[in-house]
């Protein structure tokens, strides 16, 4: 199955560095208010991990779903 390409580099570059930096998030700080939130522990690095796939994969579904593209044409 071949997933058309929507995310220009300029996107893909600055989702994989949030998602990266939203993967390690709990790790790097050790804010106990973020330690024992589930959100902050389970919701951040999943997130992080959703940019990081959709900057790898070069495709977003929220983009698809409005017809949105930042990649160049051609």
């Amino acid at each position: 199955m071949f997933i058309e390409p929507n995310l220009g580099g300029r996107d893909r570059l600055i989702r994989f560095a949030i998602g990266v930096f939203l993967i390690a998030a709990p790790y790097l700080f050790s804010d106990a208010a973020l330690r024992e939130s589930p959100v902050a522990r389970w919701g951040i690095p999943v997130t992080g991990t959703i940019l990081a796939l959709t900057a790898f994969l070069r495709c977003c579904p929220i983009y698809r779903l409005f017809g949105a593209s930042t990649c160049r044409l051609g």
